[in-house]
């Protein structure tokens, strides 16, 4: 097995610039790549014509981190594990601004 499994989409189009790579670091010894192959699976589902690439990386330590590009937009030691739906608006907001969410974008209540 390699340090890192990648899972290619080829794209039809262009990709909105050069940050549409994403990258999940998970913590092997806490047996966290269930969760990040779960995570992998919704972002490949929700940005399957904006993302070049998904990367899962194995790490150490308590580690789950979600980059795009070099960013880091998720990371579990300052903001806990991430609901699915707040990662999508972090890799959104990077890939696709203009991209709607559906009902995972509720309006805010004031």
């Amino acid at each position: 097995m390699t340090d890192v499994q990648r899972v290619e989409i080829e794209l039809t189009e262009d990709a909105p610039g050069d940050s549409a790579r994403v990258e999940i670091e998970y913590c092997t010894q806490c047996r966290w790549l269930p969760r990040a192959a779960w995570l992998a699976q919704e972002l490949l589902t929700t940005f399957e014509a904006e993302l070049t690439e998904l990367a899962l990386k194995p790490g150490t330590g308590g580690v789950f981190i979600v980059r795009v590009g070099d960013e880091v937009v998720w990371d579990r030691r300052e903001q806990g594990f991430p609901e699915p739906t707040a990662v999508k608006k972090a890799v959104r907001d990077r890939v696709a601004p203009e991209k709607s969410l559906g009902h995972s974008e509720k309006p805010s209540a004031d």
